[in-house]
């Protein structure tokens, strides 16, 4: 039997919190109170499958939990749902606005808010989790293949389901694995990168493309946007921005924000 999803609520109002426990473990699932910042950061021990980030006071508590959870590389990808304080609340407890503008959160809300209306957004942002990332991965020297693989290994929503050696051979497994994300060289033997983006965009839209390669200039970005690569990092900077990237281009997105400018003008 499968067992029961787990969800932290950290919220300052102890009526709210009674509120999502009776509501919650109706529709069975587990359901973990924390009424501050120092005891949520406790409770994360128990490794909840999803975090509802409630008010708390003082005003700034609910970011500096935040921030902690995303700088813990065993919670940053835990599905995390914001209810912010009402609009007369936010000074005292809720979000400031140069906090909400470095909020990574599945979900905002804002108070008032039934727990009972809290719960399809709950069971889509848990079916989003446990839904893996397939990648495929493209280059053809042997050790970057494995080095990419062994930073995609960490992370539990993502699977390799293939590698490929040059860009024929990426086309190929394209067509037969369809996976979410191919992870593209641009310099390879047979075909390059920028020749099989082009016929993944063209035949396999569904593909998103995310150019990881050692050639960073701006020449080479104008290219692979008109080629209809999704995203493009320097393979220099991959160990910051490779599982951002990924999962950007995954829902459709470009990155960085400045590849979104090149690929779309």
């Amino acid at each position: 039997m499968e067992s029961k999803k787990k969800i932290l609520v950290v919220d300052d109002d102890p009526g709210f919190r009674e509120a999502c426990r009776v509501t919650f473990e109706a529709k069975l699932y587990d359901t973990v109170l924390s009424p501050s910042r120092e005891d949520a950061l406790e409770r994360m021990k128990e490794d909840p499958d999803l975090v509802i980030l409630g008010t708390l006071e003082p005003a700034g508590e609910a970011f500096r939990l935040h921030q902690w959870l995303k700088a813990q590389r065993r919670y940053a990808d835990v599905p995390l749902m914001v209810i912010d304080a009402a609009a007369r609340e936010r000074g005292t407890k809720g979000w400031r606005k140069f906090e909400g503008m470095r909020m990574q959160c599945d979900e905002y809300l804002t108070k008032p808010v039934e727990p009972s209306m809290l719960v399809p957004c709950i069971q889509h942002m848990l079916e989003e989790a446990t839904r893996k990332i397939k990648v495929l991965i493209v280059d053809d020297h042997t050790m970057v293949r494995d080095g990419i693989a062994a930073v995609l290994a960490l992370q539990k929503d993502v699977e390799v389901v293939g590698e490929a050696v040059d860009g024929r051979d990426a086309v190929e497994k394209a067509a037969r694995l369809l996976p979410n994300v191919a992870i593209m060289d641009i310099a390879m033997p047979v075909m390059s990168g920028i020749e099989a983006t082009k016929q993944i965009a063209k035949d396999y839209p569904q593909v998103k493309v995310l150019i990881l390669t050692q050639y960073d200039e701006q020449e080479n970005m104008l290219v692979a946007g008109r080629a209809g690569a999704r995203g493009f990092i320097p393979k220099k900077a991959a160990g910051a921005e490779l599982i951002q990237g990924l999962k950007a281009v995954n829902r459709g997105s470009y990155f960085p924000e400045t590849f979104a400018e090149v690929a779309l003008n």
